[in-house]
């Protein structure tokens, strides 16, 4: 096989028992593991919960690959000081926080070349690995391809979102191609490689150290409405058969584990899987699919009616990760204050945006940026967004059309690390876009 794997196409639906085979014939019939595996393959499980977890909850895939995983060189320490699960044990700030975009590396030939891995940059998180609770968040820019090199994260399932640019996502499954408005989720252990289609890329990325993201029952909304889970594709099995010395260079594993990467000298390509079967798999979704819902009288619903995939927690209805975006979509709400409303939340919100403007700032949140507004801390329309919302002509429809932002929602508290809060990208005059509005109270 070539060195670099090609897209065989996906499958759809979330959720659901996948089987792909690169090779006809690879994948064995009522058996998981036989004594001998087609073409000479290893049978090897991968489980991403307890073996006894409920059936609609156990997720599981077996691999028919040329080598198992376990043939790699020892682990030593990584050091990468920008990406990282420091969240901290001091105080935290209850200030309004905004950032704006992460600098793209730069373009100059004599430059550092920038990788996915190494473009990461941690903003703020809760929670441990060790806890198997909480989130990761943080940026990534980046340059480069990932060249000799293969990642996975033990600690968490990522949800990767991009801002600018493609990228190509060669996993031990098959291959995603995303670019922005569409997300990309790799679960808990499986290996992958990223490129960038378009030389230079920029985004976020969210671990999630709980439960895995699952797609929100709908109550009283019906059967139908928010994200469908045909959107949802996972890729056809894909494979490369290359050794690092036949290329002339050495390969490395990066891995994370219980917040710490290592790194590990690997002597062929780990992207070997020619068949699969199961549902323990990465899997995309284009957010411009989004059936959005909304209010068609007065007033209108919480933003959870745009959630699109939430880790669950023990309490019933509490995300320890809700995904939420807000899309293009048309407010009719008559004699109603139709931008986000002021407010403060029990849970903690990380904003991002992805294109355009959102409808509840006028200015200061760009592409790339993200702000953050935790536990009780007040927040909402900047000073001329209320004043222009509040003499609008809600008679006529109002068409939000050219945007997507989004938010990762948790009900713990979000830790900001230091690099953030030191970060020359902060804005620290954020609190001043609430200065210009007026008293209008009239006793």
């Amino acid at each position: 096989m070539s060195p670099t794997l090609k897209s065989n196409g996906y499958q759809s639906g979330f959720g659901n028992e996948f089987a792909s085979e690169a090779i006809p014939g690879t994948l064995p019939v009522g058996r998981n593991s036989p004594q001998r595996v087609a073409h000479g393959l290893y049978a090897e499980q991968i489980s991403g919960t307890a073996f006894t977890a409920p059936r609609h909850q156990n997720r599981r895939t077996w691999m028919y690959r040329i080598r198992p995983a376990a043939m790699h060189g020892g682990f030593v320490a990584h050091h990468h000081p920008d990406f990282h699960n420091d969240f901290g044990a001091g105080p935290v700030p209850p200030d309004q926080l905004r950032w704006s975009p992460l600098p793209l590396p730069g373009t100059d030939p004599a430059a550092a070349a920038v990788d996915f891995i190494d473009g990461l940059f941690t903003m703020a998180g809760n929670g441990s690995p060790a806890a198997m609770a909480g989130v990761g968040i943080h940026l990534y820019a980046a340059n480069r391809d990932m060249i000799g090199r293969f990642f996975y994260d033990a600690d968490a399932e990522l949800l990767i979102v991009p801002q600018q640019g493609r990228l190509k996502i060669d996993t031990e499954l098959g291959v995603i191609e995303i670019e922005p408005h569409e997300i990309a989720v790799i679960p808990r252990g499986i290996r992958f490689r990223v490129s960038l289609p378009d030389g230079v890329a920029r985004g976020y990325v969210c671990e999630n150290f709980g439960a895995f993201l699952r797609l929100p029952d709908l109550g009283p909304i019906g059967s139908n409405g928010l994200a469908n889970p045909r959107d949802f594709l996972t890729p056809n099995a894909a494979f490369e058969d290359v050794e690092g010395a036949a290329l002339g260079q050495d390969f490395e594993l990066i891995g994370k584990f219980q917040g710490h990467l290592w790194r590990a000298t690997i002597d062929h390509s780990p992207l070997d899987v020619v068949g699969w079967h199961g549902n323990h798999a990465p899997y995309k979704y284009d957010l411009r699919r989004f059936n959005t819902i909304g209010s068609i009288s007065y007033d209108h619903p919480d933003p959870s009616i745009f959630l699109v995939l939430s880790s669950p927690t023990d309490s019933p209805g509490v995300g320890n990760l809700d995904f939420v975006i807000f899309p293009p979509r048309i407010l009719a709400m008559e004699n109603t204050f139709r931008p986000p409303w002021f407010h403060r939340n029990i849970a903690s919100e990380f904003m991002g945006l992805v294109h355009g403007a959102y409808d509840a700032k006028a200015d200061g949140f760009a592409p790339g940026g993200c702000s953050i507004h935790n536990c009780m801390t007040g927040h909402g329309p900047d000073a001329s967004t209320f004043e222009k919302a509040s003499n609008s002509d809600t008679s006529k429809p109002d068409y939000i059309r050219d945007t997507m932002a989004f938010m990762f929602e948790t009900r713990a508290t979000l830790r900001p690390t230091q690099q953030a809060l030191d970060a020359a990208h902060r804005q620290r005059d954020y609190q001043q876009c609430w200065a210009g509005l007026r008293k209008h109270f009239m006793s």
